[in-house]
């Protein structure tokens, strides 16, 4: 994950910055500090843990609230003296109940698409006469993909024959049943990204 003997702690005194970032939207949640032992411990347990200047001890985010963050990834800058964390927040982030600590605009433009890939992944599980997602799901991968095709349908007409709003809907449809498809095969959005990226560098 990353090699701590490569971490400058001194520059700080023995703390780094950790600059909190939703591994999923990209949006900024949250600014800590690290010592060696706090980056040691978020890396073994999987769970991100900062040094409170305050307090002065370690303390491991929602060990109170249940407002975990989830370790996904951690890297540091060039300098070696500042770290990204990338996590997935189970709840608020900030203590005021927001979801991050900085201005709830402050995420990417395409930021939405991270945050609806948790709710489908949530509704899931959810009960099938309750939540479309789950009934698409209990019907099959078969019936989802029947929606893909639909709403490809839908979304060419409306390019030929509609106005933009009505593009820009029938395109919100698709892309919406498209992420429940992946997550029903058990993949995301970052896959596609990923392999966009690859085929445009």
């Amino acid at each position: 994950m990353i090699d701590i003997t490569q971490i400058d702690f001194e520059k700080g005194g023995g703390l780094v910055p950790a600059i909190v970032q939703h591994a999923r939207s990209g949006r900024v949640l949250m600014l800590g500090y690290m010592t060696a032992e706090a980056v040691e411990k978020t890396s073994r347990e999987k769970h991100v843990t900062f040094y409170s200047r305050t307090k002065n001890r370690l303390w491991t985010k929602g060990e109170t609230s249940g407002n975990t963050l989830a370790l996904v990834s951690m890297s540091m800058d060039c300098d070696r003296d500042t770290l990204l964390v990338k996590a997935l927040p189970a709840g608020p982030v900030c203590h005021t109940g927001r979801a991050t600590c900085f201005a709830d605009d402050n995420a990417p433009h395409l930021a939405f698409l991270g945050d609806l890939e948790e709710i489908i992944d949530q509704r899931r599980a959810a009960d099938p006469s309750e939540s479309y997602v789950a009934r698409l799901n209990a019907d099959g991968i078969t019936k989802i993909a029947q929606k893909v095709g639909e709403e490809g349908v839908e979304t060419a007409l409306a390019a030929v024959a509609e106005d933009d709003e009505a593009l820009v809907d029938e395109a919100a449809d698709l892309v919406f049943h498209l992420m429940v498809a992946l997550n029903n095969r058990g993949l995301s959005l970052r896959e596609i990204a990923s392999r966009l990226e690859s085929r445009h560098r």
